[in-house]
Parts: structure tokens; C-alpha cells; sequence
């Protein structure tokens, strides 16, 4: 979605209906993630892409449909449907695609939406894309964090729309309705979950909300901050990690104690570089709840004075997606028996990837820094990092 907004709100403000065709669930070697959009606009202009070119056509066509109809609706294309190769899904996945139309009127808190996504606030999207009672299509539940101390399962539900806080944002709570008190508490609930670990997924439930149940698919879109990599040394990797932590999707901090090497000239590709002591800033980072389960952490100063400190503070916090540290194996022997000494665990050191990246025989600081990022993807998505080629099954895990 963020890679359309932009033309969406604009349609959207000037009145203008859009149909929107959203991946909502995927299967096998599906070529787009859930939450890819396809928007087809007021003038026929097509914007996103939902598979990748497999299905756009199909999808154009059917978005033309329903920005007439007004009916939204699930549809699937995959190799077991006769039509899949007829739209040109050949790479033998299967997806599902809910096309709506979105207009001030269906969707009147996509301003709102917007504004949080575009300043970094957490919200999450819950859209009914499946359901017993037509009636309930597409019906939308805007769900934001919790204030401080407010229970789960007390939900500030208000069908009107979005009350303001005194500084003018949208307020945290819910807002809009799934069609009853239960799912939305329900839904709003599992939808902070989400939110919280940065997933978008789809969720099934009775047809009233129901925990045990089915009927009712919610299509839960989360919109979290930007997840973090933290890149300890102002080396010459540093910049070459930095640039390929952008381009993955990272907000990349670049930071050393060193003022005369941390400079935004030397690393143009940061979103920010800090000077002052490594363990001193991820520590004062995590206190101020910066850092979360998606953060990951590349240590490539490969000096004890500067990695052990930061290592001490990275080892003990409970949720970073990765930890490397840059070094030989006699500095990682080293560094090992130093944060022993420390009083580390062996279960805390055991977080450690250390020496960092994968066996690619890598060589420069861009060949290093691929294997660092084909590191962090392995992790993330449990790929064993092998060649393709010599394995057997479904491509994707």
C-alpha cells in the first residue's frame, strides 16, 4: 500500500472513486506478499501491481466492474482454478485478491490513515473481505495502540469516525465497525498483536467474531514504523551496509564514537549518524522504546573497546530480529571470552552471528555487505541459505 498512497489519497481528496485490488493471502510461490495493491483510477489509470504482471489484466478488468457495481469482492487465481493460465498466473502460486471501491464515502478515514503511516505513527487496517451476510464486505475497523494502562479488550469504538487529540492527530482506539460490538473488540485486539510485530496477515473468526469459528476473514494491514538496522563503526562496510540496509527497507543508523570518521558525507546513504559510544546509544535507545523485535544490529568496529560494551547491551535485551559482529575467528574467540568474562550466558552469546554473514566468499565491502543482508533475510524468513538449485520443494518458505 505505502507505494501507492500517495496516488490513492489524491484521488481520494479530490472525491474521485478508485477501486483497489489488495493481495490478501498468498500460496506456494505466490509473486507478490499480502498487502500489495493494484489501484485501477477514475480515468482508467492503473497504478501498483498485485502479482507482478501475472493477474494484472484480470484485475484491471474486474476492478473496472465493481468501481461501477460498488460490490466488493474475493477473488482467487491460482493453478487449480481453469482460469489461472488464462491470466497468466504460470509460476504455479495461488492468490487471493479483495477488490473495492474506495471513495469519502466507504473509506472516510483514509486521511487520517495516511497522515499516520506518512509520520511514522502505527496503525493497522481490518477489512472484511469475507463473509456469510454480504452485507458485511468490506466493512473497515482503523485500529491504533492502546494509550498507556487501557486494558485489551476495551476497544474505543466510535462508528462516526475518528476523535482528535488536542495536537490535532487522530486519536488512539478504533474506529469504524465490522458490524458488531464482538467482532470489532475482537478483531481490534488481535489487530494490536499484529501491529506490534509488524505483520500483515489474514485472520478467520465466526461469523459474529467468534474465536472458535468460521465464516468471517479479516484482512488485518499493518502499518508499523520502518524497522531499524543499527550500524556500529564508521568503516568503509559500514557505507556499503548502509546502502543495501536502505534499499531492503531499513531506516539505517550509522554510529561511531569516533566524529572524525562518523560524518552523513562519509555515509550519504544513512538516515542518520550518530557520534557518540556505541553501548551508550543502544542503550539510551532501548530505554526511550526505539527498539523492537524487527531491530537488527551489524557490530563492524572489530575492536573490544567499542564491541564488547555494545555486545554486553545487545546480548541482554529480549527482542532484536539479529545481532552480527564483524571479525576474524581469532577476534571472535576473543570477543567471546571477553563477554564470558563479562557474564554473559552461553545462551546470550549464542544470539550472537559471529563472524557476520554468509559463506559467499565475499571479498569487497559491497560483497560483504550482501552476505550480511542475505544473513539477515535467511533469519528472517528461515531460509538455509543454500543454492536453489540443489534444493528440492516450493522456493519460498
Amino acid at each position: 500500500m505505502r507505494d501507492v498512497l500517495e496516488r490513492l489519497v489524491e484521488w481520494w481528496s479530490a472525491g474521485e472513486s478508485v477501486a483497489v485490488g489488495t493481495v490478501v493471502a498468498t500460496f506456494e510461490s505466490a509473486p507478490r506478499p499480502p498487502g500489495a495493491v493494484m489501484l485501477v483510477g477514475p480515468g482508467g489509470e492503473a497504478v501498483g501491481s498485485v502479482s507482478g504482471g501475472c493477474v494484472e489484466g484480470a484485475v484491471y478488468q474486474l476492478g473496472e466492474e465493481i468501481l461501477d457495481s460498488g460490490e466488493p469482492t474475493l477473488q482467487r487465481y491460482g493453478v487449480s482454478d481453469e482460469s489461472a493460465f488464462a491470466v497468466g498466473l504460470t509460476c504455479g502460486g495461488i492468490i487471493d485478491i479483495f477488490v473495492e471501491r474506495v471513495d469519502r464515502t466507504s473509506y472516510p478515514w483514509l486521511g487520517e490513515v495516511a497522515a499516520d503511516i506518512t509520520a511514522g505513527r502505527p496503525v493497522a487496517v481490518a477489512t472484511v473481505v469475507a463473509h456469510p451476510d454480504p452485507t458485511r464486505m468490506g466493512r473497515r475497523l482503523v485500529v491504533r495502540p492502546l494509550p498507556n494502562g487501557q486494558p485489551e479488550g476495551q476497544a474505543s469504538v466510535d462508528s462516526a469516525g475518528p476523535a482528535l487529540s488536542p495536537d490535532g492527530g487522530a486519536s488512539v482506539g478504533a474506529v469504524g465497525s465490522l458490524g458488531s460490538a464482538r467482532a470489532d473488540d475482537a478483531v481490534a485486539d488481535d489487530a494490536r498483536g499484529l501491529l506490534a510485530a509488524g505483520r500483515t496477515e489474514t485472520l478467520e473468526y465466526g461469523p459474529d467474531g467468534q474465536r472458535q469459528g468460521e465464516g468471517m476473514r479479516v484482512f488485518v494491514s499493518s502499518y508499523a514504523p520502518v524497522p531499524r538496522m543499527l550500524v556500529f563503526g564508521a568503516i568503509d562496510f559500514a557505507a556499503a551496509v548502509a546502502k543495501l540496509g536502505g534499499f531492503l527497507g531499513y531506516r539505517v543508523t550509522v554510529c561511531d564514537a569516533r566524529g572524525v570518521f562518523a560524518t552523513a558525507s562519509r555515509f550519504p546513504s544513512a538516515d542518520e549518524v550518530i557520534v557518540d559510544w556505541p553501548h551508550r546509544y543502544l542503550a539510551a535507545e532501548a530505554a526511550a522504546g526505539r527498539i523492537d523485535g524487527r531491530t537488527v544490529i551489524c557490530v563492524l568496529t572489530h575492536d573490544p573497546k567499542f564491541d564488547v560494551p555494545l555486545l554486553e547491551v545487545a546480548l541482554r535485551l529480549p527482542e532484536l530480529a539479529y545481532i552480527g559482529a564483524m571479525g576474524s575467528r581469532r577476534t571472535h574467540d576473543d570477543r567471546v571470552k571477553r563477554l564470558r568474562e563479562a557474564g554473559l550466558t552461553d545462551a546470550e552469546i549464542g544470539r550472537l552471528a559471529s563472524p557476520i554473514g554468509l559463506d559467499l566468499g565475499a571479498r569487497t565491502p559491497e560483497e560483504t555487505a550482501v552476505s550480511i543482508a542475505a544473513e539477515i533475510i535467511a533469519l528472517h524468513w528461515g531460509g538455509a541459505g543454500t543454492r536453489l538449485t540443489t534444493q528440492p520443494g516450493p522456493i519460498h518458505h
